[in-house]
């Protein structure tokens, strides 16, 4: 694949920091010396869980938003690779594949004029190139028996990882989408606001959860859409964490008696977590523990059959909280998910 970079055992150990008396995760996960073909490297590998970074934020540009999500991989493994090793991680069982990058595509938008059309349409025709590859790479993970856990980028990423998850399966497949977007807006070329909508719309997703949707944030057009598709079903923020009419923990179950009657994939946006810098930060929205929670009320089933965390935007002084963050989330995914 030419923009998969294989994680290596000499960036590994740049990583790594070792301390006496401890062994760290990073010292035990499983990497790929030399990469051939994606199925043939890892159908075989002791492994249950393969985790990959996608380094862009070009979808967010096309759809208007602040860039930034490209370097939660970087952020991720820095933390990732150093909490312990122990009774309660389960380091033999992850393999760290590495990234896909798209460096050379986001250094040429650099002087993009977003009130053009025709900048518009090249911007979104680069976000249907990463739709390829991460639809390959998912579908490969999957079909070779193992979980993909996908790190980064916008939330254009989930089209990718639901059609990669379906073509896996020969079938559609559910989705719970952990938001204070629905990501369901029209299909007017590719960028991370309708990630879903066009996963719908080419037979790849029935049945839609949005978990903690903002009312302020959810236009009435997108709401009328949203009651005609009767395969989504949505709940709202306010409705959970304001007015108190609906209960966080009943609503996972809910959610999860909704999508778990098929494989489902699990999506994570930042955006939907208070105070975390991402390309739609917010002052009022789920804690880090709420999240936390509902990856693992998600994830403990085993019909769960990816996990993404996207939109997360790290700046130099808040690289170690995202680090942080998204590294719970993989290891309570990790630590609930029981697979075939």
């Amino acid at each position: 694949m030419e923009h998969l970079i294989v994680f290596t055992e000499k960036e590994k150990q740049q990583l790594l920091t070792k301390r006496k008396g401890e062994t760290k995760f990073g010292e035990h996960i499983q990497l790929i010396p030399n990469l051939t073909k994606i199925y043939d490297d890892i159908v075989n590998l002791d492994v249950d869980y393969v985790v990959f970074g996608i380094k862009e934020d070009i979808g967010i540009t096309a759809n208007f938003g602040k860039s930034g999500s490209y370097k939660a991989w970087d952020a991720t493994l820095k933390v990732l690779l150093n909490i312990q090793s122990n009774e309660f991680t389960s380091a033999k069982r992850v393999l760290v594949l590495g990234q896909l990058d798209y460096t050379e595509q986001r250094n040429a938008l650099v002087d993009v004029d977003l009130s053009k059309k025709k900048q518009i349409s090249k911007i979104r025709n680069l976000v249907g190139i990463i739709d390829k590859d991460v639809t390959y790479l998912v579908s490969s993970i999957i079909k070779a028996g193992k979980t993909p856990i996908i790190i980064g980028g916008g939330h254009n990423n989930a089209y990718g990882n639901i059609k990669g998850c379906a073509l896996a399966n020969n079938g559609k497949i559910n989705v719970v989408n952990f938001d204070a977007h629905s990501d369901f807006r029209a299909e007017e070329g590719r960028h991370s606001g309708n990630g879903f909508s066009y996963a719908f719309a080419e037979g790849f997703l029935k049945n839609y959860f949005i978990f903690g949707l903002h009312e302020n944030y959810t236009s009435e057009t997108l709401l009328k859409k949203m009651k005609k598709v009767k395969t989504i079903k949505h709940n709202t923020y306010e409705a959970i964490e304001v007015r108190n009419e609906l209960d966080f923990s009943s609503e996972i179950k809910y959610a999860l008696d909704y999508v778990s009657n098929r494989k489902f994939g699990i999506e994570i946006d930042c955006d939907a977590i208070r105070n975390i810098p991402s390309s739609a930060m917010t002052p009022s929205g789920f804690s880090v523990t709420q999240a936390r929670q509902f990856v693992n009320g998600l994830g403990k089933h085993s019909n769960a059959s990816y996990l993404h965390i996207c939109e997360a935007a790290p700046t130099e002084k808040t690289e170690i909280q995202i680090g942080k963050l998204v590294t719970y989330l993989i290891t309570d995914f990790i630590r609930a998910h029981k697979p075939k």
